[in-house]
């Protein structure tokens, strides 16, 4: 399996996590994922534009976009459950985590060129 399709299959996959954790029941949502919920949001979204950005690295603005609309979708469908409740201050989380994961993803990058650059 290439790196890249491990790339791809690891975001496509935890994109489908993330939403399936975001609409079922509160109650059944693993106890290992019960602490601080705007830490749940932006920790989710930085590994999932990490992931993205690994799989899709020419594509960086519509992962970005992308992904922002899919957390505030994420929101609208918890409100229309009934038993989850929307927040746009988890939408802002979201968004931070997203940074930060572009962040990390860049600085892995540099780290990467540079390793390359220097250790051949």
């Amino acid at each position: 399996m290439t790196t890249n399709l491990l790339s791809k299959s690891s975001f496509w996959l935890l994109l489908l996590i993330t939403l399936w954790l975001s609409l079922i029941p509160g109650d059944q949502v693993p106890s290992a994922l019960h602490f601080w919920d705007k830490a749940q949001h932006a920790l989710g979204f930085a590994a999932l534009v990490f992931l993205g950005l690994l799989a899709y690295p020419g594509r960086v603005p519509n992962l970005m976009v992308g992904l922002a609309l899919f957390g505030a979708s994420i929101e609208c469908a918890q409100w229309a459950t009934g038993w989850r409740q929307g927040d746009w201050q988890d939408w802002v989380a979201d968004c931070v985590g997203m940074i930060v994961g572009a962040m990390a993803w860049r600085v892995g990058a540099a780290m990467y060129a540079w390793r390359r650059q220097n250790c051949s």
